[in-house]
């Protein structure tokens, strides 16, 4: 038989025989994978509707405004200039104030012809098209303010009736429009209304009106700024245009290519992408951890197997490959089911926006989201397992077979401290100090998962005092609330894995220690809360560790990545602290006190 033939038919034998273990292994991969893709897939997903709208609107490739009349000259040379195929425009457009019921919203009102526009025609997703003394709403605009065709508004004093709801590519939706009035614009979170600049709108959205009744409204011509729709022979050159003519935002004549809507238009799909790809780095980590525990407890479970295997005649590079292509095998088909699970879902956490057409399909996998993704599960198999199968491929075959108790190690200091304490607290010291190295990882298990509940606490608080004040709407704070809750959800899931895992493979490993602790004096109970101790130590050194600095650190990480104030967040009080730290210790103890049960419970003489 060949060598890959016998080591794929050795590694395959022995996942089916340990398929608990092998389930725990894959799911401590699997979530870290569908993180991962979840985080690099959902811009693109986010994309598919502001791409339908832009084909169902004839989406401008570049929109130039200037806000003086004495620049539309140098505005309308852009209908000849080099690369432009089609134009519309330009529009006069005025800045206003919006009232229905007892709300007041600011808005840039952009007059518009009756005719089709040959660039940028919005779809009408309600009622009509503008027409006199008929105004239609952006649709997210519509949305935000409850207001449908057939309501009136007031725009400067004058009463409009609403005549249609509309959607563009023109513009990204409410309340990211983007600023086409001399004015200015503020979008986002202010702390209070006085600390507005005069003349600046907060957050405004997008109405249409006739030509004429957008110049009724102004004062003089001066109060008017001007709107040019283009369209290039080259729609992916359009970022060059704006760079060789105009400007982003800004510069003589402010110009925004399509690129620059489309990720304002998904700005909301990068923040849930951020969030993501933060927690599949921390997922990752805890699967290390994991699966560092898990391939100790398998390989101190399979001393007598190596043995076996190197007395047969297997040389030591065998053995490692045997051992390695287990969680090799578990990592792709982690791997495989993340990269479908996470394309699948993706949509899902995306915002059915009112302001664009069609929702959020299935997004495409691409070669180089698959390489990561895959490169990312086979480097937590490899790193968690590589030291261990070396370690035990290179084991003495006589000690191997016989799979004797390893004797403990002597700490004189240790062994002074602990032994005045209460049997169960001597016994749980000295556990620990057996795995030095496991008792880290369960201390770094921990602390990455109160560092991430730390985080979690101050974006829901975040989130809290958005709708209505922040730069999200309610729909879309729901959107972020729903990736928080599935962050939550697998960060809690793996950590409990985690716990108990490792308190199962420090029983196993501590078989015979305890067995002796026991026929030496030892009740079961004692043995069992030793055991279960030796878990809460690190766990409540973790915790500390997860709150300060751990929780600081990575809520100013995720603040130097988005561009935020952190100022301005809402940290969580000493109190709300304790009790994450309290919480985390009870539950620790709550799920290593199963295992540690079973482990304490063994008869002495059959594990003698």
């Amino acid at each position: 038989m060949g060598s890959i033939l016998l080591v794929l038919r050795l590694a395959l034998r022995d996942l089916r025989r340990r398929r608990t273990e092998a389930a725990l292994l894959l799911l401590a991969i699997l979530a870290a994978t569908t993180t991962l893709t979840l985080g690099l897939v959902l811009r693109d997903a986010a994309s598919d509707p502001y791409e339908s709208t832009r084909a169902a609107t004839k989406g401008p490739d570049v929109v130039a405004n200037v806000g003086r009349v004495t620049d539309l000259a140098d505005l309308e040379k852009l209908a000849t200039a080099s690369g432009v195929t089609e134009h519309s425009g330009p529009y006069s457009v005025i800045a206003g104030k919006l009232e229905v019921s007892d709300r007041t919203s600011d808005v840039q009102v952009e007059g518009r012809d009756a005719t089709i526009a040959a660039v940028d025609q919005p779809e009408v997703t309600q009622g009509s098209w503008v027409s006199d003394g008929g105004v239609v709403l952006e649709a997210a605009f519509a949305d935000s303010l409850d207001v449908g065709v057939g309501d009136s508004v007031t725009l400067g004093g004058r009463s409009f009736k609403v005549v249609g709801v509309a959607v563009t590519a023109a513009m990204p939706p409410y309340p990211g429009a983007s600023c086409i009035v001399s004015a200015g614009c503020i979008n986002g979170a202010i702390p209070d209304d006085r600390d507005l600049p005069a003349g600046l709108l907060h957050n405004p959205g997008l109405v249409w009106l006739t030509q004429a009744d957008v110049r009724s409204l102004a004062s003089d011509r001066s109060s008017l700024s001007y709107v040019m729709n283009l369209k290039l022979a080259n729609p992916d050159k359009a970022q060059a245009f704006v760079d060789r003519t105009g400007g982003d935002h800004g510069g003589a004549m402010p110009m925004q290519s399509w690129e620059s809507i489309l990720a304002d238009a998904t700005d909301l799909a990068r923040d849930s992408q951020i969030l993501l790809l933060i927690g599949a780095w921390l997922l990752g980590l805890l699967a290390v951890a994991s699966l560092s525990v898990l391939v100790g407890g398998r390989m101190a479970d399979q001393t007598r197997r190596v043995g076996l295997l190197k007395a047969v005649g297997g040389t030591p590079g065998l053995v490692a490959a045997v051992l390695l292509a287990e969680y090799l095998l578990v990592a792709v088909v982690a791997a495989a089911a993340g990269l479908t699970i996470g394309a699948l879902t993706a949509p899902l956490l995306t915002e059915s926006s009112a302001g664009l057409v069609g929702s959020a399909g299935t997004a495409s996998l691409t070669w180089s989201t698959i390489g990561l993704v895959t490169a990312v599960a086979l480097g937590v198999a490899v790193v968690a397992t590589a030291v261990p199968a070396v370690r035990a491929a290179r084991s003495s075959t006589v000690s191997a077979l016989a799979d004797a108790a390893r004797p403990p190690r002597r700490t004189g200091w240790l062994i002074t401290l602990s032994a005045r304490l209460p049997v169960p607290l001597l016994l749980a010291l000295r556990v620990a100090a057996r795995r030095p190295r496991r008792v880290a990882l369960g201390v770094v298990s921990i602390a990455i998962t109160v560092s991430g509940n730390y985080v979690l606490m101050v974006l829901n608080a975040f989130l809290g005092d958005q709708p209505g004040t922040g730069a999200y709407t309610e729909t879309q704070v729901a959107v972020l609330r729903h990736v928080l809750l599935v962050w939550t959800v697998i960060l809690l899931s793996l950590a409990a894995v985690n716990a108990i895992v490792i308190t199962w493979a420090t029983v196993l490993d501590n078989r015979h220690a305890s067995a002796l602790a026991r026929a030496l004096g030892a009740t079961p109970r004692e043995v069992t809360v030793a055991l279960a101790t030796a878990q809460v130590l690190p766990a409540l050194l973790g915790a500390v560790m997860g709150v300060f600095p751990g929780g600081f650190l990575l809520f100013a990480a995720i603040n130097t990545i988005t561009g935020g104030d952190s100022d301005k967040a809402t940290l969580p009080v000493p109190w709300q602290l304790i009790g994450l730290v309290l919480a985390t210790v009870l539950v620790v103890a709550a799920l290593t006190s199963v295992p540690a049960h079973l482990g304490g419970r063994r008869p002495v003489t059959e594990t003698l």
